[in-house]
């Protein structure tokens, strides 16, 4: 006769329950943006690195500053912080590799035609694109402290043929013109040389 060890069960009621409940709350929400097309207050960070790509970006009152952010792999990081007051981005590509349970890779596509966006607070470890400043300032300042001591400016910024790698990415008012959201395994994690 066989011994058989029962290591965990699952309960199918609660377990059917939870399921339903969060592919619900899910489905609002994807309704909710779909009908408005637009998500006030968006915070994505502290996932690790995830990867966005465009076309092209033209933004208004850009700022670069130095900053030490957290990543998925650091409590403290180098990167610069770019802010923007405005930004419209054509053909905008946010992507992110997760590893499952079972040590398969999956990737997370989130697409837009246009993005229009205000307020945007973005960290960046590397980025890849050609940059157009109007009016660019760059201000050096005798202090210690290592994120007020230099920054650049400038009025407007086109970015083109990017691909940047962000661990933090905040929107005060996103649109997201024709998004699509998808799903997909991959073999390996995309991977940056740095």
């Amino acid at each position: 006769m066989e011994n058989s060890v029962t290591v965990s069960k699952t309960i199918k009621k609660k377990f059917s329950i939870a399921l339903v409940s969060g592919l619900l709350a899910l489905g609002v929400l994807i309704s909710i943006f779909g009908f408005t097309g637009s998500a006030f207050a968006v915070p994505l960070g502290g996932i690790g690195d995830f990867y966005v790509e465009f076309d092209e970006l033209r933004g208004t009152q850009f700022q670069l500053l130095p900053h030490v952010g957290e990543t998925g792999n650091s409590n403290a990081e180098p990167m610069v912080r770019n802010k923007m007051d405005t930004a419209n981005i054509t053909n905008l590509h946010i992507y992110k590799d997760l590893k499952l349970p079972t040590g398969n890779w999956v990737r997370f596509h989130v697409r837009a035609g246009e993005t229009t966006i205000k307020g945007l607070i973005h960290d960046a470890r590397f980025i890849d694109a050609d940059f157009n400043f109007s009016e660019l300032a760059i201000k050096e300042t005798n202090t210690s402290d290592f994120t007020k001591n230099w920054g650049q400016s400038a009025t407007s910024i086109t970015i083109t043929d990017a691909k940047i790698v962000t661990d933090y990415l905040f929107q005060s008012m996103v649109s997201l013109g024709g998004a699509k959201i998808s799903v997909e395994k991959i073999s390996q994690p995309d991977m940056t040389n740095q």
